[in-house]
C-alpha cells in the first residue's frame, strides 16, 4: 500500500506533541496492514463525498481519501474539533 500525504498534513504532523506523532506512527503502522482494523475506527465522513477518518487516539484524527490503484492520500491530522468544524 502507497501512502502519500499532502503538504497541508505535513505542515499539521510537524505541530503535534511528540507523543502524538509517536501514537500516529503506531496507528499508520496498523492501518498498512489492514486500513479497517477495529482499533483504528475507521469510518467515511457524512457529507464528504470521498473523505474517510481514522483515530490516533482519543482526540486526534487522520482524514484521508482512497486514491486508484489502491494509493491512500492522507489529507490532514488533528482533533476531532479541528477536522469537523
Amino acid at each position: 500500500m502507497e501512502i502519500y500525504t499532502s503538504p497541508h498534513f505535513e505542515r499539521r504532523y510537524k505541530k503535534l506533541p511528540e507523543l502524538v506523532k509517536e501514537r500516529a506512527k503506531k496507528r499508520e503502522e496498523i492501518f498498512r496492514a489492514s486500513p479497517f482494523d477495529h482499533r483504528l475506527d475507521t469510518h467515511k465522513l457524512h457529507g464528504k463525498d470521498e473523505e474517510w477518518s481514522f483515530s490516533v487516539d482519543y482526540e486526534y484524527r487522520v482524514k484521508f481519501s482512497f486514491l486508484e490503484g489502491g494509493k491512500i492520500l492522507f489529507l490532514d491530522i488533528g482533533t476531532h474539533d479541528e477536522l469537523y468544524r
